[in-house]
């Protein structure tokens, strides 16, 4: 039988966080899925100033031990260690409010005047309400219907 994805998520961020927290490195999210017959284990990692390949690398290598150690999933799968990407995902609260200024894509779980996606510049994140400017338009999104956000490359 295997474990809940969400369980097998909350072990992960267990078992790394304080080591992450420890070297400056903050974890960006977790992901359990299956693709085709095979189970990933995805670890998104980031630091101040980007994280890189070698950071990756010291992550997974020391992660794979503990996984071994622990060993908290049943099914075979891949550990995969890397970077969130430009179009980084905001998870929590917080991570909004470090996208301030920045362009973000946002969906939103019931409509807000009639749309259901906004894509441009967080303009601020206070009272818990996104402000986003997109063109000529500015939207109030309350945080408690966020259903995702992330940061955007917007051409």
């Amino acid at each position: 039988m295997s474990t809940p994805k969400s369980k097998i998520k909350q072990t992960v961020e267990q078992m790394l966080g304080p080591y992450l927290d420890d070297n400056g490195f903050e974890l960006v999210d977790v992901e359990y899925v299956k693709e085709g017959s095979n189970w990933f284990l995805r670890i998104f990692v980031d630091k101040e100033g980007g994280i890189d390949i070698d950071d990756c690398g010291i992550i997974s290598e020391y992660f794979s031990q503990k996984l071994d150690e622990n060993d908290p999933i049943p099914e075979a799968y891949f550990l995969e260690v890397s970077s969130p990407g430009a179009e980084r995902p905001l998870k929590k609260a917080a991570d909004v409010a470090k996208a301030v200024g920045k362009d973000v894509y946002v969906t939103v779980y019931e409509p807000i005047q009639g749309l259901k996606e906004f894509e441009g510049r967080l303009l601020s994140f206070e009272n818990e309400e996104l402000l986003i400017s997109a063109g000529k338009k500015e939207h109030v999104v309350p945080y408690a219907k966020v259903a995702s956000a992330r940061l955007a490359i917007i051409f």
